[in-house]
């Protein structure tokens, strides 16, 4: 070969490097919005909010970007933070997540519409297998079925995934995938857009219309694009 085939073969192969290192690069900015986006939802839908989560959402304007109601609403520019919070936002939480709709699996799948509390809950193995463990004390939450904490699951494993991608470790990374293709198919696309939907309805705060109007476009998008990151 002579030296200028080899300079050009070189071009090349610097080339399928930089592409390589772009196309890695985008994978790795796209699985860490997934992760944010899963922690955020996971978080609105868990609790009442704080002081401090509240300021975390009035301050960064990407987050108010997937808010669009509640960035237009001028209570949230207006009113002192007590006041959203006292008056508005956790009324609001109470009603949607305690008083008049259930956020948990088996209520919706199972025929006796009670939530099961015990160890046959249907999560409770696959949280054991990826090393997920609940916090009732912190959650406040009766069973680990609990929307917020299904989407904290995904968060979890979106975490792994992108610790894997880091690694090089393309068959963590496939696992991963699958596993979270998996948990959205049998658990919370089987039940969450039913609840998500009369979040919208019930809704009293632009923050918890917007919060399931994005929580339930985001695992519907999530599933198609886990399909098709793993055709390939």
């Amino acid at each position: 070969m002579s030296i200028r085939n080899l300079t050009v073969y070189s071009d090349f192969l610097d080339k399928i490097t930089d592409q390589k290192i772009n196309i890695k690069n985008k994978i790795m900015q796209n699985t860490k919005a997934r992760a944010n986006i899963y922690a955020l939802i996971s978080r609105v839908l868990l609790q009442e909010l704080d002081e401090d989560m509240l300021n975390i959402i009035k301050s960064d304007e990407n987050i108010l970007d997937f808010f669009p109601t509640l960035k237009e609403w001028k209570p949230l520019n207006e009113e002192s933070d007590n006041k959203l919070l006292e008056e508005y936002l956790n009324p609001d939480f109470v009603n949607l997540s305690l008083l008049h709709l259930i956020p948990y699996e088996t209520f919706y799948t199972r025929e006796d519409q009670k939530i099961e509390t015990g160890g046959a809950n249907p999560v409770t193995d696959i949280y054991s297998a990826y090393n997920f463990m609940v916090d009732y004390e912190v959650s406040r939450t009766v069973s680990s079925d609990h929307i917020g904490i299904e989407l904290e699951f995904m968060h979890h494993l979106v975490e792994a995934e992108l610790k894997a991608l880091e690694d090089n470790n393309k068959d963590a990374v496939d696992e991963l995938r699958n596993v979270q293709k998996e948990f959205l198919n049998k658990h919370l696309l089987q039940w969450a857009p039913m609840y998500l939907i009369n979040v919208k309805y019930e809704a009293r705060t632009p923050l918890y219309y917007d919060v399931a109007d994005l929580a339930l476009e985001f695992i519907l998008n999530d599933n198609e694009y886990l399909v098709k990151e793993l055709s390939h």
